[in-house]
């Protein structure tokens, strides 16, 4: 059996992390990847070295027009609708509609397209790493 002390020796991997609060009372925005959503930092960059990212994303106003065909630099994307809905295309025509409750797990690399979303929507993303980079591309097939 184990000690104690082994017990409380954290894995190599998560050496150096943090605990992280994010208080919705004083939120921190950043600024993000689209100049029309509002981006809410939840501390986890800082906490976790980079290792993962984790933002609450709005909007006050439905999108205009899709973002267009594009893929992310990463590990892997996932995102839970908190409120309102969003509409994404995948490779096939496959059209995916998000709302309230509903969530997704995006492969880095895995090309898609917003096309849609409510007048007002909130939504929790997560990416590993918290660096993630967006590349246009064509639409796939």
């Amino acid at each position: 059996m184990a000690s104690d002390a082994a017990l409380k020796e954290p894995p190599a991997t998560t050496r150096g992390m943090t605990k992280a609060h994010a208080s919705a009372k004083q939120p921190n925005y950043v600024t993000g990847r689209r100049a029309f959503f509002k981006y809410r930092d939840l501390g986890a960059t800082k906490a976790s070295q980079g290792r993962m990212r984790a933002q609450i994303t709005s909007a006050e106003a439905g999108m205009s027009k899709p973002t267009g065909w594009h893929y992310h630099v990463c590990e892997s994307q996932f995102v839970f609708v908190l409120k309102g809905w969003l509409e994404l295309e995948f490779e096939g025509d496959d059209t995916v509609r998000l709302e309230a409750g509903d969530s997704i797990f995006i492969p880095g690399g895995l090309a898609h397209n917003e096309t849609r979303t409510s007048d007002t929507f909130e939504l929790l993303e997560v990416s590993v790493p918290a660096e993630m980079s967006t590349v246009a591309c064509d639409k796939p097939g």
